[in-house]
Order: structure tokens, then C-alpha cells, then sequence
């Protein structure tokens, strides 16, 4: 893949949101878990750890979110637990490697807001101090897979500034 092809990839990454019933091959599963295990993390702490969330469990998890409907569509959700002592960014940049890693070998993904992290905790029987506020929903696009689109992207003048909040870059 070029550089231009990745650089592609990585601005034109969408959210997909209909997927086909078939379940994620365990090779594809364990590629979007490396993904996520390879990411950054300040210090090099790792502080994550990922559940798996396949079956009837995926109904429990959708009910901990508000916007939950791909956790329950989609074959498979990967939960992204914040252990104690964890960084949200840190999580952040997880997700954003599953979902360029699912993109690139074919996998539909959505990230998901949970918005009750005891509920959540419950569900996914979390140790004291972890929390978990986001997954990925994932799965074989369907054929009528496209993503939404939103108006496209507020222009760069409107978001990157140089030294100070307001001065043009």
C-alpha cells in the first residue's frame, strides 16, 4: 500500500453501521486484538484490557448505552475496559487502531458510547476500579453498508490554530 493509499484509508475511515449475520473468523478477530494490543499508551502502561462480547451477553451490553443498536446488530463487540490507572486518551487511540485495522481487512466497526459504567461493570464482571465506556461494534459489512454522511468536515480554519486558540495556522 502506498502512502497515499494509507494517508487515504485514514481520512475516508466512516463508521458502518449494517453488518451481515456471519460471525468474525477467529483469524480476523485475533488481527483487530493485536491492532489493539499494539497500540501507544502513555508510559508504555498498557492499562487496558479488551472482553470480547459475542451472543445474548451483547444485549446486556447494549442495555448499558443509549445509542447501543450496532452492539446488538453486529456479530461481535469489543469492550474496551480502562484499567485502574488508565488514560482515556490512551483508550481512545485503542479504538481508533481497531477501527483502521477492521477497515483494512475488510470489517465493518462502530465505536459505542456506554453511558452506565455500573451497569456496565456488572455485565462484563469488571474488577474493582476498571471501567469500561466504550466498544466497538464489528462485523462483515452488508451489502448495503454505506457510511452516513454528515456534511463532511467543518473547514481546518475552524479547528487547527497555531499558538493560540483563534490564530490562524
Amino acid at each position: 500500500m502506498s502512502t497515499n493509499d494509507f494517508y487515504d484509508r485514514i481520512v475516508g475511515l466512516r463508521a458502518l453501521r449494517s453488518y451481515r449475520h456471519d460471525p468474525i473468523s477467529d483469524e480476523d478477530l485475533t488481527l483487530l486484538l493485536e491492532a489493539a494490543r499494539w497500540t501507544g499508551s502513555s508510559k508504555n502502561q498498557q492499562n487496558w484490557s479488551f472482553v470480547v462480547v459475542d451472543g445474548d451477553q451483547k444485549e446486556r451490553l447494549a442495555g448499558c448505552g443509549d445509542y447501543t443498536i450496532p452492539v446488538s446488530e453486529a456479530p461481535v463487540a469489543i469492550a474496551l475496559v480502562e484499567e485502574p490507572g488508565g488514560y482515556e486518551f490512551d483508550t481512545g487511540r485503542v479504538a481508533q487502531n481497531i477501527m483502521l485495522a477492521a477497515d483494512a481487512i475488510g470489517i465493518a466497526s462502530c465505536p459505542i458510547t456506554l453511558h452506565r459504567d455500573g451497569d456496565v461493570a456488572t455485565v462484563l464482571g469488571l474488577p474493582e476500579g476498571a471501567r469500561c465506556r466504550y466498544a466497538i461494534a464489528v462485523g462483515y459489512p452488508s451489502d448495503e453498508a454505506a457510511p452516513r454522511r454528515f456534511g463532511g468536515r467543518k473547514p481546518l480554519s475552524e479547528v487547527a490554530y497555531r499558538n493560540r486558540h483563534g490564530d490562524p495556522v
